[in-house]
Protein backbone atom coordinates (compact mmCIF):
# COMPACT_ATOMS: atom_id res chain seq x y z
CA UNK A 1 0.00 0.00 0.00
CA UNK A 2 1.00 3.65 -0.02
CA UNK A 3 3.41 5.30 2.43
CA UNK A 4 0.77 7.90 3.35
CA UNK A 5 -1.50 5.43 5.17
CA UNK A 6 -1.84 6.97 8.60
CA UNK A 7 -3.64 6.75 11.91
CA UNK A 8 -7.23 7.65 12.68
CA UNK A 9 -6.40 11.30 13.42
CA UNK A 10 -5.75 11.88 9.70
CA UNK A 11 -9.10 10.53 8.49
CA UNK A 12 -12.78 10.74 9.35
CA UNK A 13 -14.78 7.60 10.14
CA UNK A 14 -18.37 8.20 11.20
CA UNK A 15 -19.17 6.54 14.53
CA UNK A 16 -21.99 4.55 12.87
CA UNK A 17 -19.60 2.99 10.32
CA UNK A 18 -18.19 -0.53 10.84
CA UNK A 19 -14.58 -0.35 9.65
CA UNK A 20 -12.33 -3.39 10.25
CA UNK A 21 -9.44 -2.43 7.95
CA UNK A 22 -6.52 -0.37 9.19
CA UNK A 23 -5.44 0.57 5.66
CA UNK A 24 -7.16 3.89 5.01
CA UNK A 25 -5.23 6.84 3.58
CA UNK A 26 -4.92 10.35 4.88
CA UNK A 27 -7.91 12.71 4.56
CA UNK A 28 -10.34 9.95 3.57
CA UNK A 29 -13.93 10.28 4.81
CA UNK A 30 -16.10 7.26 5.64
CA UNK A 31 -19.75 8.06 6.38
CA UNK A 32 -22.49 6.36 8.38
CA UNK A 33 -23.70 2.79 7.76
CA UNK A 34 -20.56 1.91 5.77
CA UNK A 35 -19.08 -1.57 6.28
CA UNK A 36 -15.43 -2.11 5.33
CA UNK A 37 -13.98 -5.58 5.92
CA UNK A 38 -10.49 -6.35 7.15
CA UNK A 39 -7.89 -6.36 4.40
CA UNK A 40 -9.51 -3.72 2.20
CA UNK A 41 -7.12 -0.97 1.11
CA UNK A 42 -8.43 2.56 0.66
CA UNK A 43 -6.29 5.44 -0.58
CA UNK A 44 -6.00 9.08 0.46
CA UNK A 45 -8.59 11.81 0.00
CA UNK A 46 -11.40 9.36 -0.78
CA UNK A 47 -15.06 9.89 0.05
CA UNK A 48 -17.04 6.75 0.93
CA UNK A 49 -20.70 7.77 1.23
CA UNK A 50 -23.38 6.19 3.41
CA UNK A 51 -24.59 2.62 2.85
CA UNK A 52 -21.48 1.29 1.10
CA UNK A 53 -20.02 -2.21 1.58
CA UNK A 54 -16.36 -2.93 0.78
CA UNK A 55 -15.10 -6.52 1.04
CA UNK A 56 -11.58 -7.46 2.17
CA UNK A 57 -9.92 -8.14 -1.20
CA UNK A 58 -10.62 -4.69 -2.64
CA UNK A 59 -8.01 -2.05 -3.42
CA UNK A 60 -9.11 1.56 -3.92
CA UNK A 61 -6.75 4.30 -5.13
CA UNK A 62 -6.54 7.96 -4.14
CA UNK A 63 -9.23 10.65 -4.60
CA UNK A 64 -11.99 8.12 -5.28
CA UNK A 65 -15.64 8.98 -4.66
CA UNK A 66 -18.00 6.10 -3.91
CA UNK A 67 -21.61 7.25 -3.70
CA UNK A 68 -24.34 5.65 -1.58
CA UNK A 69 -25.69 2.16 -2.19
CA UNK A 70 -22.54 0.67 -3.76
CA UNK A 71 -21.05 -2.72 -2.88
CA UNK A 72 -17.46 -3.44 -3.83
CA UNK A 73 -16.83 -7.19 -3.88
CA UNK A 74 -13.62 -9.21 -3.57
CA UNK A 75 -11.34 -8.92 -6.61
CA UNK A 76 -12.11 -5.30 -7.46
CA UNK A 77 -9.20 -2.94 -8.18
CA UNK A 78 -10.06 0.77 -8.44
CA UNK A 79 -7.50 3.31 -9.70
CA UNK A 80 -7.03 6.95 -8.74
CA UNK A 81 -9.53 9.77 -9.38
CA UNK A 82 -12.45 7.40 -10.00
CA UNK A 83 -16.12 8.35 -9.52
CA UNK A 84 -18.59 5.54 -8.74
CA UNK A 85 -22.18 6.78 -8.89
CA UNK A 86 -25.01 5.82 -6.56
CA UNK A 87 -26.21 2.22 -6.70
CA UNK A 88 -23.62 1.17 -9.27
CA UNK A 89 -23.42 -2.63 -9.13
CA UNK A 90 -20.26 -4.72 -9.36
CA UNK A 91 -20.15 -8.50 -9.64
CA UNK A 92 -17.29 -10.96 -9.15
CA UNK A 93 -18.69 -14.38 -10.09
CA UNK A 94 -19.94 -15.22 -13.60
CA UNK A 95 -21.89 -18.28 -12.43
CA UNK A 96 -23.05 -17.61 -8.86
CA UNK A 97 -24.79 -20.34 -6.87
CA UNK A 98 -25.86 -20.23 -3.25
CA UNK A 99 -23.21 -21.73 -0.95
CA UNK A 100 -20.89 -22.60 -3.88
CA UNK A 101 -17.82 -20.39 -3.94
CA UNK A 102 -15.11 -20.26 -6.61
CA UNK A 103 -11.50 -20.89 -5.57
CA UNK A 104 -10.84 -17.26 -6.40
CA UNK A 105 -12.98 -14.41 -7.62
CA UNK A 106 -12.44 -12.76 -10.99
CA UNK A 107 -10.49 -9.53 -10.88
CA UNK A 108 -12.21 -6.43 -12.23
CA UNK A 109 -10.03 -3.38 -12.87
CA UNK A 110 -11.25 0.21 -12.98
CA UNK A 111 -8.37 2.33 -14.27
CA UNK A 112 -7.52 5.93 -13.32
CA UNK A 113 -10.00 8.70 -14.09
CA UNK A 114 -13.01 6.50 -14.84
CA UNK A 115 -16.55 7.71 -14.08
CA UNK A 116 -19.33 5.17 -13.56
CA UNK A 117 -22.89 6.50 -13.67
CA UNK A 118 -25.71 5.76 -11.26
CA UNK A 119 -27.15 2.28 -11.49
CA UNK A 120 -24.56 0.97 -13.95
CA UNK A 121 -23.81 -2.77 -13.77
CA UNK A 122 -20.23 -3.97 -14.18
CA UNK A 123 -19.83 -7.70 -14.88
CA UNK A 124 -16.81 -9.56 -13.47
CA UNK A 125 -13.36 -10.00 -14.94
CA UNK A 126 -13.30 -6.91 -17.12
CA UNK A 127 -11.12 -3.82 -17.35
CA UNK A 128 -12.53 -0.32 -17.79
CA UNK A 129 -9.79 1.77 -19.40
CA UNK A 130 -8.39 5.07 -18.19
CA UNK A 131 -10.70 8.07 -18.44
CA UNK A 132 -13.69 6.08 -19.69
CA UNK A 133 -17.22 7.14 -18.80
CA UNK A 134 -19.97 4.62 -18.19
CA UNK A 135 -23.46 6.10 -18.52
CA UNK A 136 -26.18 5.73 -15.91
CA UNK A 137 -27.85 2.34 -16.10
CA UNK A 138 -25.35 0.89 -18.58
CA UNK A 139 -24.56 -2.83 -18.35
CA UNK A 140 -20.86 -3.38 -19.04
CA UNK A 141 -20.27 -6.93 -20.29
CA UNK A 142 -16.77 -6.63 -21.80
CA UNK A 143 -13.58 -4.60 -21.55
CA UNK A 144 -13.84 -0.85 -22.22
CA UNK A 145 -11.07 1.00 -24.06
CA UNK A 146 -9.55 4.16 -22.53
CA UNK A 147 -11.58 7.38 -22.88
CA UNK A 148 -14.65 5.59 -24.26
CA UNK A 149 -18.16 6.83 -23.59
CA UNK A 150 -20.38 3.75 -23.08
CA UNK A 151 -24.17 3.65 -22.65
CA UNK A 152 -27.00 1.15 -22.85
CA UNK A 153 -27.70 -2.53 -22.20
CA UNK A 154 -25.42 -4.06 -23.15
CA UNK A 155 -23.13 -1.05 -23.02
CA UNK A 156 -22.08 0.14 -26.44
CA UNK A 157 -19.39 2.55 -27.55
CA UNK A 158 -20.71 6.02 -28.42
CA UNK A 159 -17.52 7.99 -28.98
CA UNK A 160 -14.06 8.75 -27.67
CA UNK A 161 -13.97 11.48 -25.04
CA UNK A 162 -11.66 14.42 -25.56
CA UNK A 163 -9.02 15.06 -22.90
CA UNK A 164 -10.58 18.40 -21.90
CA UNK A 165 -13.96 16.65 -21.37
CA UNK A 166 -12.33 14.24 -18.94
CA UNK A 167 -11.01 17.09 -16.82
CA UNK A 168 -14.34 18.89 -16.31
Amino acid sequence: MRDDVTNQLDRFVHPLADVATKIIGKNTRVWQFVVILDGAQIGSECNVCAHVLIEGDVIIGDRVTIKSGVQLWDGLRVGNDVFIGPNATFTNDKFPRSKHFPESFLQTTIEDGVSIGAGAVILPGITIGQGAMIGAGAVVTKDVVPFALMIGNPARFIRTLETKENNK
